[in-house]
């Protein structure tokens, strides 16, 4: 950007040669209220100081296209939050938020609740990429949010006074009952991929309820021989780009296990399979302290475990669940166990406890029984 001072009526003008939303040039004159003699250096300051305050914010101090300003927001917070949230932020930015509003194009000025329960019920209808249907009533009020969020940073900028997203309608969540797999069923699956080469990584998953982010982080540093503990604390997740962090999902989601010998014997067996191909491929070998990875040394990917765990099943013909159902089969043996809700929530890491109870609360009904059958007996003599 480029500026200059005229002068006008005996004082200082500043000229801001500015680029709006259509790409046209045209000129801003501000007043510096200067008088022209003996300020010339007041006024310079004056010009650079416009000039850097301008050029970071140019493009938002006119009547700017919301889809424009979408840009504007995610690089406001692309350096105030987490990298995979900023991920999932520009993903659905870039691929339905911009398209659709530059299809419908709405300035930031006239974004209202109309226009975005609009967006919302297009969404709802049309909304999948592949054009099959509507997107999942999750999936609308992620966006929401983001629209919500960049509202927000709008108002906070000044440039709109009250918060279009207030009162706007989204469809109600579908509640999800968890898929798992039973005792027998985790039985069988063990004994069909004891020769897999993820054996190690299932049985761990199903023992301790991990998360696919939680059993790709685990590295040696996690493991402790001598008091027999496994400590969560490392993930590893995919969303654009895989990212590997030396933190947890939140702060209960760090945590440790005891290790129990069969647990014990798998991690020595990977250890030391892992000396052998450190020295099988020398030079060739990616030097890393991750517990889960190729015989080169290279991390597994997310997206491969997902994928591989589908082909084990199907080869074994076991019916089909997700891999981060392992975690949901986890919970329903110790709920057929006797464990607690509360236990259960402590073991898998949960950080509020109403998540626990919203998956696995109707799992928890044979227990139910028995405390009622026990209140029920406590009377019965004056039935």
């Amino acid at each position: 950007m480029t500026g200059s001072l005229q002068i006008k009526n005996g004082k200082y003008q500043i000229v801001l040669n500015l680029t709006d939303e259509n790409g046209k040039r045209k000129q801003k004159w501000i007043s510096t209220g200067l008088e022209v003699k003996g300020n010339k250096r007041n006024a310079e300051k004056l010009l650079r100081e416009k000039l850097e305050e301008y050029e970071d914010h140019q493009i938002i101090n006119s009547d700017i296209m919301f889809h424009n300003y979408l840009v504007h927001w995610l690089d406001c917070v692309k350096n105030n939050i987490d990298i995979i949230t900023y991920q999932s932020y520009s993903s659905i930015v870039n691929s339905h938020i911009i398209p659709y509003f530059k299809t419908n194009p709405c300035r930031l000025s006239k974004l209202n609740r109309e226009v975005i329960q609009e967006y919302i019920d297009f969404k709802a209808a049309n909304g999948r990429l592949d054009g099959k249907g509507g997107l999942a009533p999750k999936t609308i009020r992620e966006q929401k949010l983001i629209i919500q969020l960049a509202s927000k940073e709008a108002i906070k900028e000044k440039l709109i006074s009250v918060n279009p997203c207030e009162f706007v309608k989204v469809p109600k969540a579908v509640k999800r009952e968890a898929t798992f797999y039973n005792q027998k069923e985790l039985e069988k699956l063990f004994q069909k991929s004891k020769n897999e080469k993820l054996y190690p990584l299932i049985y761990m998953t199903v023992i301790y309820g991990l998360r696919r982010s939680e059993v790709l982080g685990l590295k040696w540093d996690s493991v402790n021989f001598q008091s027999k503990t496994v400590t969560i604390k490392h993930t590893v997740v995919r969303h654009n780009s895989v990212v590997r962090k030396d933190t947890t999902k939140t702060a209960s989601s760090y945590r440790i296990y005891p290790m129990d010998d069969e647990v014990e014997n798998l991690l020595l067996r990977i250890k030391c399979s892992e000396e052998i191909n450190r020295k099988t491929f020398g030079d060739c070998y990616i030097e890393n302290d991750y517990i889960f990875k190729w015989e080169n040394g290279v991390p597994y990917n997310p997206d491969y475990i997902t994928s591989k765990f589908s082909k084990i099943l199907k080869h074994n013909d076991l019916p089909h669940i997700r891999f981060h159902d392992l975690r949901h089969s986890c919970a329903s043996l110790l709920i057929a166990k006797g464990f607690s809700l509360k236990d259960i929530q402590d073991w898998l890491g949960h950080a509020d406890f109403s998540t626990t109870a919203n998956f696995y609360a109707h799992l928890d009904i044979g227990r139910k029984k028995s405390i009622a059958q026990s209140m029920s007996n406590s009377f019965s003599d004056l039935c």
